[in-house]
């Protein structure tokens, strides 16, 4: 059973976020260590500025709950004792189909903080990528992250949801578009050379700035400030650059505050009153916060920008109830999907159960009342256990057939093996596929052991409700009230 345990936008400021981030290099270790856990089968890792989010498939088939725990566990370990004490006020957890129609939203952009921004498919993937090379995706979690990016293209090419260029950094930037009223001929001081530090760039480009990049990489900032008509500087120029700049934006790759108080402090008196607006697109985060103690600087937060966000997430409402839609209708053929998956093996191994128990019998007749009979009588009677196998099997076979072919076979699966006592490890073979085309739901292959000719594919269930576990709104905290 496929969950997701994690924490975003929504459920945790950003001083928590911060603390459980993963830097993309310490990832296919982290994976390999959950992978490790005897309660977790398959697990991908989801690390971005706005989210953390383990998915995983429980190695119990009937606690799944376990695998959930696990994570809680590795990730309150990742956040520290003062944080990881309190950790659970700020986790979701999702279990089942609820855990596949959240990736399902989060690879489409519905759960973003800019609803429809592009950047979340290329993480999404980027995080299956890392874990199909650390050998942590198996057959259910790498077709449901597949799945997932088929559903993306669904709600990009049926909907108008991420019409236009919209991004956490182009939200950075109409920030600062809203603070000064115009940004032509602004000197911004681009901090970090990054894929959120391009994008910005772009912005800030056709906003009429003038752009300063400031790099640890002098190759990497000329090679931005190229593309931008900037001005690239080094990392030995930052105090330089903010002296001179209206607009600050930090977007860089380190763990640790690369604008502090203490750098800014002396320099305010240079800029003689000037104001300057820093935004810090960046989690962990690259500026601290107690530069808003300084007179003159004021200091903007990606948790800021989720006001800026919400006029967007107004705009585009309506196309975002269409791409919820999809959403759930994929969500529930994925649900069929695994559903049917679960029908083979169960009519196997009550086919297995109904043949051992008749051979049992007749063996037992052949070596007592009737082991007097020719071979020839002998492989008759065989015959006729054989043909008892299929009548017996027939009927139960076509109704889960049927059930599959509706998205209800769950239950008839679930009351045959305890009825029959059929063994199952819980965890069906998961043929691996490619990713399902547009308008067509995918369908399992038939590794069914059967004579009968009837298809087992699925179809469209009702859907089932999402629920959220344990994800109290923290949206309003100070990053300084997080623990």
């Amino acid at each position: 059973m496929i969950i997701v345990v994690g924490l975003s936008h929504k459920t945790a400021p950003i001083g928590v976020r911060e603390r459980i981030a993963i830097p993309g290099d310490h990832v296919p270790q982290f994976l390999k260590d959950l992978h490790a856990r005897p309660e977790i089968a398959e697990v991908l890792v989801v690390s971005t500025c706005n989210r953390v989010e383990i998915y995983a498939c429980s190695a119990l088939k009937d606690d799944p709950g376990r695998a959930a725990d696990a994570v809680v566990e590795v990730l309150a370990q990742r956040a520290g004792p003062q944080v990881g004490a309190v950790l659970h006020q700020y986790l979701f957890r999702y279990v089942g189909d609820a855990a596949v129609r959240h990736l399902f939203r989060v690879a489409s952009s519905l759960d973003s903080l800019v609803v429809g921004e592009a950047q979340v498919l290329g993480q999404v993937k980027e995080a299956f990528d890392r874990a199909s090379e650390a050998n942590t995706l198996g057959p259910l979690l790498g077709r449901a992250a597949e799945w997932a990016f088929h559903v993306a293209k669904r709600v990009r090419t049926e909907t108008q949801v991420g019409a236009g260029s919209v991004s956490v950094s182009s939200v950075a930037v109409e920030l600062a578009r809203q603070i000064f009223g115009s940004l032509d001929r602004r000197l911004v001081a681009l901090v970090g050379a990054g894929t959120m530090g391009e994008v910005a760039a772009k912005h800030l480009r056709d906003a009429g700035s003038r752009i300063i990049v400031v790099n640890r990489n002098t190759e990497r900032a000329e090679a931005l400030a190229a593309r931008f008509d900037g001005s690239p500087r080094g990392w030995d120029q930052l105090e330089k650059s903010l002296t001179e700049v209206d607009v600050a934006i930090a977007s860089t790759g380190s763990s640790d505050y690369v604008i502090t108080r203490e750098l800014l402090a002396p320099l305010q008196r240079k800029r003689r009153g000037r104001s300057l607006f820093v935004i810090d697109i960046s989690v962990p985060r690259n500026v601290d916060p107690r530069i808003n103690e300084l007179d003159g600087v004021y200091l903007y937060d990606i948790d800021d920008l989720s006001k800026i966000a919400g006029e967007t997430i107004r705009d585009r409402f309506r196309e975002a109830q269409v791409s919820e839609r999809i959403v759930a209708e994929e969500a529930d053929a994925f649900d069929a999907w695994l559903e049917s998956l679960q029908v083979t093996p169960t009519i196997v191994a009550l086919r297995n159960q109904v043949r051992s128990i008749l051979e049992a019998e007749l063996d037992r007749s052949l070596h007592g009342k009737l082991k007097h009979l020719s071979e020839r009588d002998r492989k008759a009677l065989a015959g006729m256990v054989g043909a008892a196998v299929k009548k017996l099997t027939h009927h139960p076979t076509m109704q889960l057939k049927s059930a599959a072919a509706e998205g209800s076979a769950r239950t008839l699966v679930d009351a045959l093996r305890y009825l029959f006592d059929l063994e199952s490890d819980g965890r069906p073979s998961v043929p691996p596929t490619s990713t399902p085309p547009a308008g067509r739901t995918p369908t399992p292959d038939e590794s069914d052991e059967s004579d009968e000719s009837e298809d087992t594919h699925s179809a469209t269930p009702a859907s089932d409700d999402v629920r959220l576990v344990r994800t109290p709104d923290r949206r309003d905290a100070h990053p300084e009230e997080a623990p």
